[in-house]
Formats: structure tokens, sequence, C-alpha cells
């Protein structure tokens, strides 16, 4: 049905309830107009298939500037509440489209690989909308950011602003994080895809929030393949396609990547992420890389995991972002962004406002040393700690960057007591340090098995003996790869994610390293064989060397 066939609705007055709540508790703005909504409109395709969106309008004279969301999630409940009438309440025209294969929009879903057509089609059908003005920002969380990305490998004229908030650009990355299958992560998100459709949007939320839980078992099971079939739903075969393709050179994955618009996007971009999010390391990419080409960005970098970003944040920043590049007839000038990085200090619990990230820093190492010790000097005789991984019984999980409600920072000492696991640890600082960026890590390992993972951590330990996870990094030990100062042994260089954390006076600095953290990460079974289909596993037996001529370290840098 065509536009002008339908008159706007107004909203039912629980929506409008709810949203004046949400108003205060965030602390927006106060709105410009109530909001009516135009439901179920087609947007067609160039191949015939047909989307449905929702757009939600302000009572006012239009034409208005116009935010579009495409999204695999639905389009109502908390996603218009929190995505759609808040901007739209403040003089947006708002555009939410279910994109291919969900939520009643014609075709089928495959993850992001139509995302750049479709949205370009898209934006034909809104230039011929009367609302519409001509000028387009784009708006969203995760996959709802990664089809902006799609829109901005060949962005239409249109198009004056995005705003992404905890969102990637290259999926296959996002998927096989340092070489390793992101379990935990990818069966949470392909058993929500599968069932979002077969229960109602506040059942789903739940399934969401119980789904680490309600999976772990699964998530033990060899072989890998055939999981998603096992956990039920409507099919989602991409999980084992996935598990088919471990090498990302792989021509297979070039479809799953938008990583060219990152390097060639003009447009403005607000990007919002957390330190314990899956995709903090995509997101510093994406203003790295646009920042260094002189586009207008901002950043900002809250203490969030994936599924707790502050939805007041972000929408006070949006509105702010949007209002300077696309503002509204009538409203007060907005001026641009001044700080352009924000990022909030863990342990010190505040936020800092920085000219560039990362910021400059100085740099101090330690040295693993014997005892599990943490030492300013490295030790003058070479020793070495060992411990042995068995991937039939695979070291767990404790927080980190997962989409479930254990991620982030938790305590780490159960974790800590575990045979498969060693520690480093400094003794008790005397005055605060404060680590602004990536964490260097020299390790000389030498594993029996050329088949094998090593997982490391940084933590704060506080006075009270709890270890709290800061960030970490799982390694991949490529058989063929690396520098070898001795047979069998491998020197291995990473940087962790970046952060910004204070460890108080009175607090340790500790580095656990072991040889896996599972589900999180699918367990190398240690054998080479295909990780979808390999159903036995042979253990490895580490020697982490330090002192002498292999000094394994540990630098911070420090603002």
């Amino acid at each position: 049905m065509s536009v002008s066939a339908r008159s706007p609705q107004p909203l039912s007055r629980p929506a409008r309830i709810a949203v004046a709540a949400l108003d205060c508790r965030w602390k927006l703005p106060g709105p410009t107009s109530p909001v009516s909504m135009l439901r179920d409109l087609d947007v067609p395709m160039r191949d015939g298939c047909v989307l449905r969106a929702d757009v939600y309008l302000p009572d006012t004279a239009g034409p208005h500037p116009t935010v579009l969301l495409r999204s695999p999630y639905g389009r109502a409940g908390g996603f218009a509440l929190t995505l759609a009438i808040p901007f739209a309440a403040r003089g947006y025209a708002v555009v939410m489209q279910s994109v291919r294969g969900t939520f009643g929009s014609g075709g089928e879903f495959t993850p992001v690989v139509n995302e750049e057509h479709d949205g370009q089609d898209s934006v034909v059908w809104l230039r011929d909308q009367p609302w519409f003005d001509g000028r387009l920002a784009t708006l969203g969380p995760s996959y709802l950011a990664y089809t902006q990305w799609a829109l901005a490998l060949d962005p239409p004229p249109e198009l004056k602003a995005m705003v992404m908030n905890t969102g990637p650009h290259d999926l296959a990355q996002a998927g096989m994080v340092d070489g390793a299958f992101q379990l935990t992560n990818l069966a949470i998100w392909t058993e929500l895809i599968a069932h979002q459709e077969q229960v109602s949007p506040l059942r789903g939320v739940l399934r969401l929030m119980t789904a680490e839980r309600r999976l772990t078992p699964h998530l033990g099971e060899l072989p890998l393949q055939g999981l998603a079939e096992r956990l039920g739903g409507d099919p989602a075969p991409w999980f084992d396609e996935w598990l088919d393709h471990p090498d990302l050179d792989d021509p297979y994955w070039d479809r799953y990547r938008a990583t060219p618009a990152v390097h060639s996007s003009t447009v403005p971009t607000l990007l919002v992420g957390g330190w314990q999010d899956w995709f903090v390391e995509q997101t510093l990419q994406q203003y790295a890389v646009l920042r260094g080409r002189g586009v207008e960005v901002g950043l900002t970098i809250g203490p969030w995991a994936h599924l707790t970003i502050d939805p007041a944040v972000t929408a006070r920043e949006s509105l702010a972002w949007l209002n300077a590049h696309l503002p509204v007839k009538g409203a007060e000038p907005v001026p641009p962004r001044t700080d352009r990085v924000r990022v909030y200090v863990t342990g010190a619990r505040t936020w800092r406002k920085l000219p560039d990230w990362p910021p400059a820093t100085t740099t101090r190492t330690w040295y693993l040393a014997p005892n599990g010790r943490l030492d300013d000097e490295t030790p003058a005789d070479a020793s070495e700690t060992t411990f042995r991984y068995d991937p039939m019984d695979p070291t767990p999980a404790v927080g980190g960057r997962v989409l479930a409600r254990s991620a982030g920072p938790r305590d780490n000492t159960a974790l800590e007591k575990r045979d498969d696991v060693r520690t480093f640890t400094t003794t008790a600082l005397r005055q605060p340090i404060e680590l602004r960026g990536g964490v260097r890590l020299r390790l000389f390992v030498a594993p029996d098995n050329p088949y094998a993972d090593v997982f490391v951590r940084l933590c704060d330990v506080g006075p009270n003996g709890k270890s709290i996870n800061i960030t970490d990094r799982l390694v991949r030990l490529d058989p063929a790869e690396g520098e070898r100062p001795q047979a069998g042994e491998r020197v291995v260089k990473a940087t962790l994610p970046d952060t910004a954390h204070r460890f108080r006076a009175g607090h340790r600095i500790r580095l656990q390293v072991s040889g896996g953290a599972h589900p999180r990460y699918a367990r190398n079974l240690g054998t080479g064989k295909p990780p979808g289909r390999a159903t036995e596993g042979v253990p490895v037996n580490h020697r982490i060397r330090h002192g002498g001529a292999t000094p394994s370290s540990l630098t911070l840098p420090l603002g």
C-alpha cells in the first residue's frame, strides 16, 4: 500500500507513558512534538523482494531529516521505544526496517550478505517519500551498525551522518577473533535468530538473558557441526558453513566484510563501544582509520559489555551528533563535539575526555619470574613454569567479551586455582597507575604439541585477593609460523585489546596464562583436524620460559 493511501496513527497510550518515563530517566532534552506512525510499509528491492518498514513521524510540518535503522531483530517493543520514538519526538522521521527474511520482509535471511544492495534500494525508496527532506542519517547497534557500513560502501549523497553502537564492519573477523571460532557468541546469536520469530518479544529477551545457561551443555558436545540444528528453531545453515571455513583468507569470507567502507567513507561518524564488548577492537580500528583520513569522528567507550551498553548515554550522544549534522528546522543549533574521545576508566570509575585515542603514554615493563612473580627486572637465570592443557577437560571461560549476562569483569579466583592455569603477579603498588591503550606481551613458550593455543589475561588483584579481569586475548600458535629461538620454542608477541583502567595503590597487577577459555572460544583439539568435524583431542604440555635469554615480559602503556 502506498504512503499516500494511509494516514499516520498516534502512538498508543502505554507507548506514550513508556517513552515519557524513558525521557525522564535518560535525561534527554525535552520532546518537541507528539509522534505518529505508519506501520508495515512495503519497500521494494531491485530483485522484486519486498521488505517491511515502520515509520515514526513527528507531528510537525514536514518534510523532516530522516534516520534509517535496518535490523534483523524486529520493529516492535523495546527497539521502537529506545531507538525510534525518542528521535521522532525531537523532529526526525525514523524508518525502522526489517532486513531480508525477517519479521515480514521477503526473501531469505543470510547474515549481512544482502545489506549493501538492500540498503541502497531502501534509499531509492526513501527519495519518493513526502516526509523525507533529502537529509539522511543512519543509526543503531551491533548488526544495525554493520548495515550502516554496508550502505557506506557506496554512500548515497543524502547520507550526512552515521551513529554506530558496538558494531563490526568485518563479520568474518568478529566470528574468528584471534584465529579461533567464537563459539559462545556465535552460538547464542544463531540461536537468537533461529527462535526470535517463534516467541513474543518479552520471551525473546528472557531467552537471550538465559541463553548462556541453556546452551553451555550443548557447547561441550563434539563434533560442533550440527550444533545449530540441535539447538532447534528455524534453519541456520550459516553456522556449519562458518565452521567449514576456518581460514580468514578464504574468499568465502569476502561477502561478510564491509571493510572498504571504513577506508573510503567521509561521512561524519559517531562510534560508541564498550571495553568488554565483543566488537571493541573493530570499533577502535574504525576510529583510527577514519581519524587518520581526517574524517569527522567521535569516539565514546564505556565500561560496558555487548548486552549492557548504557542506553541513556548512547541516546544523549546520538541525539547530539544528529542535531549537529542534521539540524531540525527551528531547533537550537548544536555546536560540534569538542572532545573527540570520551572513555570510561574502570578502577577509577570516572570518564575522561581526550583529544585522541590512543593518548600519549609512557611505558612500564614487568618480567615473568619464578614462583609466579612479575618483577621490575628480568631474572638473571633462566627458568620455566609449566602447565598442561587437556582439550577434553578444557579450561573454562570466566567473564570477558561474550554475548551473555556473565560478560565483563568477574572474579577469577576460582579459575586461577585450577592446575591448568598459571599466574604471575606484581607486589602491591605503592602508587596508583592508569593503563591507557593496549598491553604488550612477549612470552617465550615451548609446547610439546604444535597445535596449541595460549590464552593470556590481565587482571587487577585487590587487597581482598579478588582477581578481576581487565582485558585478554587468545593466541593460536600456527605450527608453520612464528619466531623460534630454539627447537620447539615459540615467541608469542601479542597486544591485548585496548582498555582504560586504574590500578589503585595497594592493588597488584596479574598476568594469567592458560591453554584456552571454553566455550567462549572453540577449544583447540590439538590435532590440526577441521574444527567443526573433529571429535577427539590431544593434550599439550606448555613450558613458559622466563629470565636469562628468554625474558618473557608484560608492558603497560601508562597515562
